[in-house]
């Protein structure tokens, strides 16, 4: 014995356990291996790259699948990757075999079509393989590279299958490893694993003997022609491990040796006493290039990412097998989001296709949907609902709907925006059609009436309530209907402060002859009866001066409002759909509440002199008619408020010139219209020597001119 049995020096082949890596527990053992760290990022990396989220796990439930869960879990996360199940296979076989049926039922009842498998080859895992296997069980599999041995036995055909991603550490091709296992006689070598090889594929008989030579093989048998099948003429991971570690343990012999020679003379004995209590030594410090042109450190701090080979393993009937290397994962050479290489081009699934199979929890949601997250669901599961009101998806598999600029709307499939049409109120516009001729209309009839009066200004019904004010107050009407004509058209600075001021200043004109008619009425009968003293102020024509005070004041108000807030082109992208409305802004909204308000209160006042002076003894008292005229234009603009509120757009303005052109039809019609009546159907009632003679001596004739 060269060593003490405690200080046996241990070079271990096979997966990397991280109980294992210890050196206080385990200082004198070394694995070959390199430790997996990069695996699940690779394996995640694959799915993303074949478009799949939605994956199954099936590990051994070990502290190896364990820690393999925890990586595949985080690097899941971060890629939003699903886990659509996870079976961690108990090591105990009676435990497991009580719970068989349950995992099997998991991977049917999924929806998921690709399966990882991580864990040992000779376990309880391998078992379920094998049995999902014999079910028919169609998955994609993705696993490491120490399963090839399994897909490769006679008793294990995966024609069932959609196939397998193999991930194999990457390392060189060894010089003269194919030409040698291509000639190889497996009727003249002994070799335990060569042999089983041989009666694997040549139907050769294993002899009991310890040296385990081969009897009745087929003469002349080689393995030249494995080279098609399922055997890979490639070291294997556990193969280069163990490859490995003979050329480590040369390198610290080497160097151990070296070092003593220069440092002692030579003494054969003395060698073989020393060396292997030094040779741990010098095995933590080797590094070398194998003959391969691998870098190798035994320092396990000093050892890289392992860099992955991914192979597309496909089996098929009577034990024959196609393994490819489809592409490779190198995190050590290359920056994140281009450690992946893949060629797809030399991809052929099992299905007969390129295509690649599908493995998702939810299909894409197509343009014009977004997806929706239920509580409780994976991140990969989804429902699809339509993008909401004038949002868009124009991709698929969008989680928000993107707005459609204020200039634009969606579409009826939400996948496109469109440019929105600029509309007004325009004359050719129905709407505008008919507001511009009823106002047309309304002018010239009133045009009409202005022209009887000034026809018949001699007769008593013309003459009476003052002659002057009836005169203004038709122009004024006019000017009222024609106003409404400034809210049909395009927009613009010009016509928008037009609009308010010039409806403003004219229907104050208009209101506050009104109010002077009614005074005049009022002074008649209360200021002229005998014994007034009063008598001067109806005479002289002071009612008229109501007309000018009270316009001057509705002047300043909209002097004041131009110089805050000034009415402005404005556009309205929301009334109507697929469409921007061109409108006046009004500027400042208590202003033009300020000139309404100001409009009621004379109108108020109005209708209620009227009101009080609608029984004063008269055949021409004009009080009734004003009433009426009041009450109407009254009715109109208070209507016009909650109205004028509940619509938008070119409604909003359309509402805004009928109230124009019904309170002003109002006046006209209610003042003007039965005193035209009398004049042009009626005269006989027109002549004041008639009236005396028909009605009582106590009646009064007004003529306040």
């Amino acid at each position: 014995m060269l060593i003490p049995v405690f200080y046996v020096l241990q070079l271990t082949y096979g997966p990397f356990y991280d109980i294992l890596s210890d050196h206080e527990q385990f200082p004198y053992l070394h694995q070959m291996a390199p430790k997996d760290t990069a695996l699940a990022l690779a394996m995640v990396s694959v799915i993303i790259h074949f478009s799949w989220n939605w994956v199954g796990l099936a590990i051994s439930d070990d502290d190896q699948g364990i820690q393999f869960l925890a990586d595949l879990r985080g690097e899941s996360n971060a890629k939003r990757v699903c886990l659509a199940f996870v079976i961690m296979i108990p090591v105990d076989t009676y435990l497991y075999m009580s719970r068989a049926e349950v995992y099997y039922s998991q991977i049917v009842t999924s929806s998921t079509s690709v399966v990882i498998i991580y864990g040992d080859k000779d376990s309880t895992l391998a078992v379920s393989f094998r049995m999902w296997d014999s079910l028919g069980l169609q998955r994609i599999w993705v696993t490491t590279s120490q399963w090839d041995v399994i897909t490769s036995k006679r008793d294990f055909t995966l024609d069932s299958f959609h196939g397998t991603l193999g991930f194999a550490h990457h390392h060189g091709e060894i010089s003269g490893l194919k030409s040698y296992i291509q000639t190889f006689k497996s009727s003249e070598y002994t070799d335990n694993f060569l042999a089983r090889l041989g009666w694997m594929y040549f139907d050769c008989e294993a002899s009991t003997s310890k040296c385990k030579s081969l009897e009745n093989c087929s003469l002349n048998a080689s393995l030249e022609w494995l080279m098609l099948n399922s055997f890979d003429i490639v070291f294997s991971d556990s193969s280069y491990d163990v490859y490995n570690a003979v050329y480590a343990v040369a390198h610290a012999l080497h160097d151990m040796l070296l070092q003593q020679v220069e440092n002692q003379p030579l003494n054969t004995e003395s060698l073989l006493d020393s060396d292997c209590s030094q040779l741990r030594q010098f095995l933590k410090k080797t590094h070398f290039i194998n003959p391969v042109g691998d870098a190798i450190h035994m320092n396990q701090k000093e050892k890289l990412q392992a860099e992955y080979d991914i192979y597309l393993i496909r089996s098929f009937p009577h034990g024959v097998g196609l393994k490819v290397k489809v592409g490779e994962f190198n995190p050590t050479h290359f920056p994140h989001g281009h450690q992946l290489h893949l060629s797809e081009d030399i991809i052929e699934w099992a299905t007969g296709s390129r295509q690649v199979p599908s493995s998702v929890c939810s299909v894409d949601c197509h343009p014009g949907f977004r997806k929706f997250h239920q509580k409780e669901m994976a991140v990969c599961c989804f429902d699809c609902v339509p993008c909401p009101e004038n949002e868009i998806s124009n991709e698929t598999g969008v989680d928000q709907c993107l707005k459609c600029p204020e200039d634009q709307y969606a579409n009826s499939e939400h996948n496109q925006c469109i440019q929105k049409d600029m509309i007004y109120l325009a004359f050719d516009d129905p709407l505008g059609m008919a507001l511009s001729c009823m106002a047309l209309c309304f002018s010239v009839f009133t045009a009409l009436v202005l022209g009887i009066f000034v026809k018949h200004h001699d007769t008593p019904v013309v003459k009476a309530n003052n002659l002057t004010l009836s005169y203004i107050l038709l122009v004024s009407l006019v000017f009222c209907f024609l106003c409404s004509l400034l809210f049909i058209g395009r927009p613009n600075s010009v016509t928008c402060v037009l609009q308010q001021t010039t409806y403003a200043v004219v229907f104050t004109v208009a209101v506050s002859t009104v109010l002077a008619k009614t005074v005049t009425v009022v002074l008649a009968f209360k200021v002229t009866a005998p014994g007034r003293r009063m008598r001067w102020i109806l005479v002289s024509g002071a009612p008229n001066y109501i007309i000018p005070f009270c316009t001057i004041i509705q002047i300043i108000v909209c002097a004041i409002w131009l110089g805050a807030s000034p009415p402005s082109v404005d556009t309205d992208a929301h009334s109507e759909h697929g469409h921007i409305i061109i409108v006046c802004n009004k500027g400042s909204g208590t202003a033009f509440y300020c000139v309404l308000g100001y409009l009621g209160s004379l109108a108020l006042a109005s209708f209620i002199l009227a009101f009080l002076a609608r029984n004063l003894p008269d055949t021409f008292n004009e009080a009734k008619l004003l009433t009426f005229s009041m009450l109407l234009f009254c009715s109109v603009w208070v209507t016009f408020l909650p109205v004028y509120h509940s619509t938008k757009g070119k409604v909003m303005v359309a509402v805004e010139v009928f109230s124009i052109l019904a309170s002003s039809a109002g006046l006209l019609g209610c003042i003007f219209v039965p005193k035209c009546y009398i004049i042009l159907l009626r005269p006989e009632r027109n002549s004041l020597q008639k009236l005396r003679e028909k009605n009582h001596p106590e009646n009064h004739y007004i003529n306040c001119n």
